[in-house]
């Protein structure tokens, strides 16, 4: 006979005076209205989502498509297959865009890093077809454009695809708000070593262009921590923004298109940054090691085991917020013995006004060895006291 442990939860109402949690109020952090069509912001350690319009329609992304490319190149650079210092040939058909560019001609060679400079900083079309028809699996930008396709659907991108490697308006060349966002988190995550690059405001390449050299992000040089990463525009997609700022320990990162000039979307992007990092503040809601609940054992040594964070727990929350928080701890119990100390049991489940959902796990607090024979004989008691009671449905 064995008994059949059930979802168990505990409510729980936590305050800083415990030790245990900050707190929430009835106070919140207000919605923000933005005139963007599709928008979408991140705080990156906690990975809060703090607003999301619109964040999976597939919309045009000019230039902002770009990141795609450079996080290809990055990949090929630390795989040991593209060098910075490599000279790169230039093609007709790269020579051919028009837009932003280089101003690149068939008689160039050019370095890999002078390209990576000359997307991020010059948003240069030409720039990103000579690094596409290198890493291209068949010489071509469509190739390129395919593979690029494939890469983003393995990287969590589902609503992403690609006809070319630079954003230039193109039948299903497509991206949402919230793939722009976990790209720019990729590249962020996964490339520091190249990030600084996106922070760099003028370019000059070869004195050959002094009406391109500088960056068109209008965060970068405001003081608000504003280091990247990308704008896009076309009269399809209107004027758009990936951007990152970082502030203290926090980094935001955010996503904004559809707007109607270039001051529309320098308004709009200070205006999230500055609304995301003063009306959010990063707490602590839990202590490593220090209880927050008990859950039941089965046939252990002891009644209980302490349900405790393997490390400090920390969310985004209103920064206005009051002195107490509600939430549950979650569990499938009672837990059967042997336990191990560290082993996750459980779940504290929190939902602060106007944020998602946060789960943070808990582990046991301590090893509960199975019990001896006195253990078993009160066991097998519970289990036909819990029979008789509840019925045959309560054991198996």
């Amino acid at each position: 006979m064995t008994f059949l442990p059930s979802p168990l939860r505990t409510a729980l109402k936590l305050t800083c005076a415990a030790g245990l949690l900050v707190s929430l109020s009835a106070l919140s952090a207000a919605a923000f209205d933005t005139r963007a069509r599709a928008a979408y912001v991140l705080d990156q350690e906690t990975d809060t989502v703090l607003l999301a319009k619109n964040a999976d329609l597939a919309l045009p992304p000019a230039s902002m498509s770009k990141l795609m490319t450079l996080y290809v190149a990055f990949e090929a650079i630390r795989d040991g297959r593209l060098t910075l210092d490599e000279r790169l040939p230039v093609s007709e058909h790269a020579m051919s865009y028009k837009g932003s560019t280089m101003f690149l001609n068939t008689q160039d060679r050019v370095r890999v890093e002078d390209l990576l400079r000359g997307i991020i900083v010059l948003s240069g079309n030409d720039a990103c077809v000579v690094l596409a028809e290198a890493l291209s699996p068949d010489g071509t930008e469509a190739g390129f454009a395919r593979y690029m396709t494939k890469r983003a659907q393995e990287m969590g991108m589902e609503n992403s695809t690609f006809a070319n490697s630079n954003g230039w308006p193109a039948a299903g060349h497509r991206m949402s708000v919230e793939d722009l966002a976990i790209l720019a988190e990729k590249l962020i995550e996964d490339f520091p070593q190249y990030y600084p690059l996106f922070a760099e405001r003028e370019f000059e390449f070869d004195g050959r262009a002094p009406s391109n050299v500088r960056n068109r992000n209008p965060l970068l040089g405001l003081g608000i921590g504003a280091d990247g990463l990308k704008t896009g525009h076309t009269s399809e997609a209107g004027y758009g923004l990936v951007g990152s700022a970082a502030q203290g320990d926090r980094r935001v990162i955010f996503v904004i298109t559809g707007l109607d000039s270039t001051t529309a979307r320098a308004e709009e992007a200070e205006a999230i940054v500055n609304w995301s990092f003063r009306q959010f503040a990063k707490k602590t809601v839990a202590k490593a090691g220090v209880p927050v609940a008990e859950a039941e054992v089965w046939r252990g040594a002891e009644a209980t085991v302490g349900l405790v964070p393997a490390e400090d727990l920390n969310v985004l929350l209103p920064a206005l917020a009051g002195r107490e928080i509600t939430g549950e701890v979650v569990y499938t119990g009672p837990i059967d013995a042997p336990i191990e100390k560290g082993q996750k049991l459980a779940e504290l489940v929190l939902q602060p006004d106007e944020l998602p959902e946060v789960r943070l796990p808990l582990v046991a607090e301590k090893d509960i060895p199975t019990g001896g024979f006195p253990v078993r004989v009160k066991t097998a008691a519970q289990v036909l006291v819990k029979r008789f009671i509840s019925g045959p449905e309560a054991s198996q």
